[in-house]
């Protein structure tokens, strides 16, 4: 969905908004991380503060998950010790901090 269009001083055309969005959590990143923690659905979801079926639905790709949420997963992550990484050329990884 495309909130705006901003138009440069050479007049082209750059979509603004939602839309454009690169989505950093993934749905094969959320397994992932969950899985680097032992985390269940459920832990995540109490852990992030939203419900199971979202997390179900949005790991098995059945929709897509609002920005907020995603925000509080990835919070969640983080604060369980989840470092996202952009790789070059490659994309987001994930990795635990060496103990």
């Amino acid at each position: 969905m495309t909130y705006m269009v901003y138009i440069d001083q050479y007049g082209q055309r750059e979509i603004m908004g939602q839309g454009t969005r690169k989505t950093i959590l993934t749905p094969a990143l959320c397994r992932a991380a969950r899985g680097l923690l032992d985390w269940t659905q459920t832990d995540l979801a109490e852990r992030a503060a939203v419900s199971r079926s979202t997390v179900r639905d949005y790991e098995g790709r059945h929709h897509d998950i609002h920005r907020a949420t995603e925000a509080q997963l990835r919070l969640a992550f983080e604060e369980g010790g989840v470092k996202f990484v952009e790789i070059e050329g490659t994309g987001t990884g994930l990795c635990l901090p060496a103990a």
